[in-house]
């Protein structure tokens, strides 16, 4: 009966109560074959979608350094999700790459992520 109770509690919570927002990324887009640098400020043990945004078409990508002080998984071809650490306050720095073909170039690009934790 119990359980009743918290899954209709559950059905009247609005969808974006659950939803992770992106990032907060800095940094210069790139292009397909060149590597790149971004930065993102996350808060501790907050949690937030990583999108790869290059222009084109993204053929594979994924994870080629994990973070040190959280979690990264792999959402589909171009999102990732970076977790934080909870109770750690500092930085963190994580590498993904995604290959493909766009309108200025095409290969492997390799993006750094300096993180910041709040």
């Amino acid at each position: 009966m119990r359980w009743l109770a918290v899954a209709a509690v559950l059905s009247l919570t609005p969808v974006s109560a659950f939803a992770v927002s992106d990032c907060r990324v800095t940094g210069n887009p790139s292009v397909f074959g060149v590597d790149m640098t971004a930065y993102v400020a996350v808060r501790s043990g907050e949690t937030c979608n990583f999108p790869m945004r290059i222009p084109g078409a993204m053929h594979r990508s994924g994870v080629s350094q994990k973070p040190s002080h959280g979690t990264l998984r792999q959402l589909n071809v171009t999102a990732f999700r970076y977790t934080a650490a909870s109770g750690y306050k500092g930085s963190d720095t994580f590498a993904i790459y995604g290959e493909g073909k766009g309108p200025y170039g095409s290969g492997r690009s390799v993006m750094t992520v300096n993180a910041t934790i709040e």
